[in-house]
């Protein structure tokens, strides 16, 4: 399924929110609990680089319950992220902040996505405005939390499960504005058109 794209939409996109497993590497239901264990997805760095250069913000906003579970550390997920900024950097692309969530599912913390905590919580360190954002997950959990959060627009990146997450968000009246084959498709959507005059 995919969305008919309206090039009107990009003029409003000022921020993206980014998931990673999944979007920017290879997800595993064993969890990436090492740099070895990390895989880029091809043309997810170029396709962030992209954005970098187009003038929006990219912000990582990801749930890391290995940490919770005990199967990773928080030196060797910083050392993940380091990794990742600094290959990204190569490209001229720029990650302008990273939220993760540390807590097991069960915490009933405030952060883990669906919850919106993470999204609002980059709004008000970067002073965006959410209307202006779209978020790129591969999961109805990202969707949800876009949703929630205000951002203007979500796209669902395709995975295994992705009839599966179309069928529940549809059961929530909350389908994506775009489903995207990987992120590089999804930053030809949000750059299709030229910036509105004046901003």
């Amino acid at each position: 399924m995919n969305v008919v794209h309206d090039s009107a939409v990009a003029t409003a996109v000022r921020a993206v929110f980014l998931d990673r497993d999944g979007v920017i590497n290879v997800d595993s239901s064993a969890y990436i609990k090492s740099r070895a264990e990390f895989h880029l997805i091809p043309g997810s760095l170029e396709a962030m680089a992209r954005l970098t250069k187009a003038g929006l913000a990219l912000i990582l906003v990801t749930n890391q319950s290995a940490l919770a579970r005990g199967l990773i550390d928080a030196p060797e997920l910083t050392a993940i992220h380091r990794r990742l900024t600094d290959d990204l950097a190569r490209l001229g692309g720029r990650l302008d902040d990273i939220f993760y969530c540390p807590h097991h599912p069960d915490d009933g913390c405030d952060c883990r996505k669906p919850k919106p905590g993470m999204v609002q919580q980059a709004c008000r360190r970067h002073g965006i405005d959410p209307a202006s954002a779209c978020m790129v997950g591969d999961s109805a959990k990202d969707l949800i939390c876009a949703r929630a959060a205000g951002c203007r627009y979500a796209v669902l990146v395709r995975s295994a499960n992705t009839d599966a997450q179309l069928e529940d968000l549809a059961r929530q009246h909350l389908m994506p504005d775009l489903v995207a084959d990987d992120l590089a498709a999804a930053a030809d959507w949000i750059l299709a058109a030229p910036a509105a005059p004046g901003t």
